[in-house]
């Protein structure tokens, strides 16, 4: 038997032959169904001579534990606890196992999560679980986590094939019973590695810091409040975050912790920090009240200034992008009045245009970064007419640097398109065009100087021109380049008057 199934694996994973695939997947189809499947799943985990053989078992399992007709409750729990027991004494199993079983816990545990037996809510020890493995080696360590993260993804996950009232009942339960401790788990778990000396040639180190930073993203990303906003409303995005959790994030240490690991880990790591930062600026208004707010908004804009302040890690274009996001959603959860009074604000606001300046000079780099810059500044400047502090927003002084920037960057990018035959950045026009709609705002601020400035822009270049043609030496390439400098300029004037 066991070599049958370690042909079935070989077809199913590794074949090329189609014939041979959908055979493969009805004989599964078929040992799913078999009285035999739990024997045959213990076999090809126990005797199996692959990885394959091991994840085959665990498909089998994931879809037995989630037919529609429920297996009993001590057969789940044995399920279960095998798994653990098996996962525990081979930590060194392929990733894709380990994740493949670790998986089959988290939807036994979601489907058992309001089951009894003997009076006791069987399915909910699973933070005790995990808790043995994060006492043992590195590898215990990252399994314990990886099971505290698929739990946390599949608690937040809708199966529409069940019951949606059903989902959210499971779903508002383990937010209200369970996802805060994980939450405070991982960040313990994250000081503790920070605290160490940190060996960035250690790869088991870094991902268990990988895990756990996908786990505190994971917690963060969850839909508190069953909302089950459309990700793609970026800019919309406010993190429901639970009262009970105030607690955490009125503790500077907590945000203190994300801006430390963005400043000590590579890259990769780094940028999952600052997703975490992206959530943690986005949680909502009312979790504060106005001190509170104004204590963490100014714990915030300090980290922001530490980062610009040290700019290094925003080579990495993941870092880079979100950094971006992180300062959209800055001014999204903030009004400019709140942000003007902090303390570091004139400091930050100068720090933030000069990196918005050579952002945008650097137009090939990251380009879909840019749009939450524009984000920013656009609503920075509309909410001017709304602030009421005495204390200045400086935006008269940089607005109009942001808007130069943009128009003489992208007429620099013109002759480099032309003369290297790089991708034109103006062909994309429902981004062109988004742009400018965010710039028109920004330039309205110190309107004088923008529309001085397309004045200028224009005469300068259509001279230019002239003489081109004018040539007894007609240069095509140069004209080519004059005629879209021009073309580019007329391209601004209905937006920026708009």
């Amino acid at each position: 038997i066991l070599a049958e199934l370690e042909v079935l694996c070989k077809q199913l994973y590794e074949g090329t032959d189609l014939a041979q695939r959908i055979q493969a997947e009805k004989v599964l189809v078929e040992l799913i169904n078999s009285p035999e499947c739990l024997s045959q799943c213990q076999l090809l985990l126990e005797q199996g001579t692959t990885s394959y053989a091991q994840l085959l078992a665990a498909t089998c399992l994931s879809k037995l534990v989630c037919k529609t007709t429920p297996l009993p409750i001590q057969q789940r729990m044995d399920i279960r606890n095998y798994i653990l027991n098996y996962i525990a004494s081979r930590p060194k199993l392929a990733l894709f196992v380990i994740q493949a079983l670790v998986q089959v816990i988290a939807k036994i545990t979601k489907l058992g999560w309001f089951d009894v037996q003997k009076d006791q809510l069987v399915f909910r020890d699973i933070i005790a679980d995990v808790k043995k493995f994060l006492q043992g080696t590195v590898d215990h360590c990252i399994i314990g986590v990886m099971i505290l993260s698929e739990l946390t993804q599949e608690m937040n996950f809708i199966d529409y094939s069940r019951p949606s009232s059903k989902h959210r009942r499971i779903a508002i339960s383990f937010r209200d019973t369970t996802l805060k401790e994980i939450l405070m788990l991982a960040c313990s778990l994250l000081k503790e590695i920070l605290a160490k000396p940190l060996n960035l040639q250690d790869q088991q180190q870094q991902n268990l810091a990988i895990h756990l930073l996908k786990l505190v993203l994971n917690c963060l990303n969850y839909d508190f409040i069953g909302s089950s906003a459309d990700e793609s409303a970026d800019d919309l995005c406010t993190v429901q975050i639970p009262t009970n959790w105030r607690s955490i994030f009125l503790e500077p240490e907590t945000l203190d912790l994300f801006f430390d690991l963005y400043h000590s880990l590579p890259s990769m790591l780094s940028q999952l920090a600052l997703s975490c930062l992206v959530q943690f600026a986005s949680t909502r208004r009312s979790l504060f009240s106005n001190p509170e707010r104004a204590k963490y908004l100014g714990n915030l804009i300090k980290g922001v200034k530490r980062i610009l302040e040290n700019p290094q890690g925003l080579s990495d274009p993941g870092n880079y992008h979100e950094f971006c996001r992180f300062l959209a959603r800055l001014k999204t959860n903030y009004q400019l009045g709140e942000l003007v009074v902090v303390k570091d604000y004139p400091e930050v606001i100068r720090l933030i245009a000069s990196f918005t300046i050579t952002s945008l000079q650097h137009w090939e780099f990251a380009p879909n970064s840019v749009h939450y810059l524009l984000t920013l500044w656009q609503r920075m400047v509309a909410s001017v007419p709304f602030v009421k502090s005495s204390e200045p927003h400086l935006l008269d002084t940089y607005a109009p640097e942001i808007t130069k920037a943009y128009i003489t960057s992208r007429l620099e990018s013109v002759s480099m398109v032309i003369r290297e035959g790089l991708d034109d950045p103006l062909d994309d026009t429902a981004t062109v065009f988004q742009q400018l709609e965010q710039l028109c705002t920004v330039s309205r601020c110190e309107y004088e100087k923008t529309c001085a400035l397309l004045v200028q822009l224009f005469d300068q270049n259509a001279q230019n021109y002239q003489k081109l043609l004018q040539s007894s030496s007609r240069n095509s390439l140069a004209i080519s380049i004059q005629e879209g400098y021009i073309s580019l300029t007329q391209l601004s004037w209905p937006f920026s008057s708009s």
